[in-house]
């Protein structure tokens, strides 16, 4: 398995970033994937997470209502849409395999991450 984000930068307060997950190593379509993030001096964070199908998504409450989570299954990609974007969101962010094809299950695989950095 190996998993390499992309995307992450700097973003003026208000702003907003496109993440990217590149998959391979697995067969992409048949697991949900997730997305994770760690704060400087904070603990891991999960954010979000997709199904397997495209059809189920859930966010952690910090995010919800501006970040999108989605999924290219031809491309073995998955993407986080980040809008509105505050100085809480800065950290490092992880793509994650999950163990399964349902948002309920664990994640047992990880990128390196890609940075996100919030500063005018």
């Amino acid at each position: 398995v190996q998993l390499v984000e992309s995307g992450g930068g700097l973003a003026q307060p208000g702003g907003s970033l496109r993440l990217s997950c590149a998959a391979t190593g697995f067969t992409f379509g048949v697991y949900a994937m997730s997305w994770a993030r760690q704060a400087p001096g904070k603990g891991l964070e999960w954010v979000s997470a997709i199904s397997s199908g495209d059809r189920n998504t859930v966010y952690a409450d910090s995010v919800k209502g501006r970040f999108t989570i989605s999924r290219d299954n031809a491309k073995n990609t998955h993407y986080l849409q980040m809008n509105s974007l505050n100085s809480e969101d800065a950290a490092l962010y992880y793509c994650a395999k999950n163990l399964a094809h349902s948002i309920a299950s664990g994640m047992d695989s990880w990128g390196k991450g890609t940075l996100v950095t919030v500063s005018s």
